[in-house]
């Protein structure tokens, strides 16, 4: 009112402030509400904790971030399942909300958006696994399902994933049938080191910046060798070790790394969205002031942020990559 009063011996004073209020009452809807992640994934509103209860998030955070401060305990392998589970059910409503369903980096296309590149990244990876229809594919650490979801629909095959996240099963499960391909994929709740599958059984295999998480590398692979029939593929992407492939026993195809020239910056999507950064950073405190969202979730926003800047200087200084592909082969018996 005492606005309105103070431009009343100039109308279209008032009528520009109440416009302007009426524009910003609109934008904010239109971020909180309205804004999903780039496939259909969470809204601004229904930012949480995973499986944890509202009463956990904050605590569960400052337990995750101090767990870094004792570098010993993050080597001892026992410790590493519950912090790789901890650390989803923190940050994967960000993620969907923020970046989209497939949790990965890919190549830049020019000409496409970043959800259209990343789902040619995905496309590839199920041509270089050759796959048909009817074929039985693993996906190691599967997340939410986009990879999963983009290489059934493309390949026709059938895809059983598998995340250590029992959240993250709930969401796949619900993208899965949303998208009218839950007869297609499949979703388990499991370590990728001790996976419950019988040897042999898999027609091929794929990992996607989640090897990452094994405490050692080898581990995995072993794990992902048993079960994959003999003479077919597995194909993998983030920080790889060909030399580790090969003692595993697997014989290497390809070996090369996509992020390479003439390749555009793949951390150029991170610099990008500072600014969506800082607006989302904003949303996330205000909904954490009304009570709608958790307390801690801005914190783990804010990690994530320093995150971001961080795989950009190692991107930028040419001392880390997370699209290092490798093509690998169980022989046959």
């Amino acid at each position: 009112m005492e606005v309105l009063e103070a431009t009343a011996g100039t109308p279209w004073m008032a009528w520009g402030v109440v416009g302007l209020a009426g524009l910003v009452a609109v934008g904010v809807y239109y971020v909180i509400f309205a804004v999903p992640a780039e496939q259909q994934g969470k809204r601004a509103v229904e930012l949480g904790g995973g499986s944890l209860g509202r009463e956990q998030v904050a605590d569960n955070y400052k337990e995750y971030a101090t767990f870094f401060e004792k570098p010993k305990e993050i080597e001892k392998a026992d410790n590493v399942p519950k912090l790789v589970d901890t650390f989803y059910n923190l940050v994967t409503d960000i993620y969907e909300w923020g970046w989209g369903q497939s949790f990965h980096f890919s190549p830049d296309v020019q000409g496409k958006s970043n959800r259209e590149a990343t789902r040619l990244h995905e496309v590839k990876v199920a041509e270089l696994l050759k796959l048909k229809p009817g074929m039985k594919v693993l996906d190691a650490g599967c997340g939410v399902g986009g990879p999963m979801r983009a290489i059934a629909a493309h390949s026709g095959s059938k895809v059983v994933g598998i995340t250590i996240n029992d959240y993250q099963v709930a969401r796949a499960r619900s993208h899965n049938k949303k998208a009218g391909l839950d007869q297609q994929c499949e979703v388990v709740c499991g370590d990728f080191l001790h996976m419950p599958f019988p040897d042999n059984s898999f027609d091929a295999a794929y990992s996607i910046e989640a090897t990452c998480h094994a405490p050692i590398l080898s581990e995995v692979y072993q794990e992902i060798y048993r079960v994959l029939k003999p003479g077919q593929l597995y194909v993998t992407s983030h920080i790889q070790i060909e030399e580790v492939a090969k003692e595993v026993g697997f014989e290497v195809l390809e070996n090369y790394d996509l992020a390479l020239p003439p390749a555009s910056p793949w951390w150029k999507r991170l610099k990008m969205g500072r600014v969506a950064w800082y607006r989302n950073h904003v949303v996330i405190a205000f909904l954490t002031f009304l009570g709608i969202a958790p307390q801690g979730v801005v914190d783990v926003h804010e990690m994530l942020f320093k995150t971001a800047a961080f795989l950009t200087k190692g991107g930028e200084t040419g001392i880390f990559t997370p699209m290092h592909l490798l093509v690998l082969r169980k022989p046959s018996e």
